[in-house]
């Protein structure tokens, strides 16, 4: 889906509650700091609170003080980090550290060299050339579980995998980069964050970071852009 960024994939936060994004840069690191890899199902929003009442972060995340470290729009799935430090959830999000993630696309048709080749060397987006990414065809369909609500599917439109890899974060940007190489995305799953992966989450599952992998985050940031 191409165009702007609408309250049908969007987080609207309550204007009161108990539970607000937490602006990185401001939030103190706690005294026992708590980071998760959770895997964000399809269909839910990546915060705790909706005032039109959709299914969001807080039915499968009941640690108190984490917040979303990025977003994952409603209708993709995948790997979220979760931390009640603000300083790592500051490195996470800031763009100069430009942490890779890894998105798995089932696209319509099979890309040509000639649409792999955009894509890694950048499209043009509302006037402005994404950054070099990679992007791949996989061999095979990755062991996804089902979705909860099936793919578009036309026997006459073959689908395919595509593996891509970003080193920035627009709105949408996968889905509008297949599109502007002909090839829309019908499935978006993130299956890796810096040197996080999803590994064998299901849907819904979360799992604490051990202290080396965190270590392993903020190092993948020196150097102007990590792994």
């Amino acid at each position: 889906m191409v165009g702007p960024l609408t309250s049908a994939n969007r987080c609207l936060e309550a204007p009161t509650g108990p539970r607000r994004r937490a602006t990185p840069a401001r939030t103190p690191v706690t005294a026992n700091p708590r980071t998760i890899a959770f895997n964000k199902p399809y269909g839910v929003l990546p915060c705790f609170t909706d005032p039109e009442g959709r299914q969001t972060l807080a039915e499968f995340v009941t640690l108190p003080g984490v917040y979303a470290a990025g977003r994952l729009d409603l209708d993709s799935e995948g790997l979220m980090l979760l931390t009640s430090d603000g300083a790592l959830a500051h490195h996470i999000t800031d763009p100069r550290h430009k942490l890779p993630k890894v998105y798995w696309a089932q696209v319509e048709r099979m890309p040509d060299e000639e649409a792999l080749k955009k894509l890694r060397q950048g499209v043009l987006l509302n006037g402005k050339r994404t950054r070099p990414a990679g992007a791949r065809l996989l061999s095979d369909a990755p062991g996804l579980p089902e979705r909860p609500v099936p793919i578009r599917f036309r026997k006459s439109v073959p689908t395919v995998w595509l593996e891509i890899t970003l080193r920035e974060g627009a709105n949408r940007q996968v889905r509008r980069m297949t599109a502007s190489v002909g090839h829309p995305t019908l499935r978006l799953v993130r299956v890796a964050i810096g040197p996080i992966e999803l590994g064998d989450l299901q849907p819904g599952q979360w799992r604490d970071l051990t202290d080396r992998e965190i270590e392993r985050i903020t190092e993948s940031g020196k150097g102007g852009g990590g792994a």
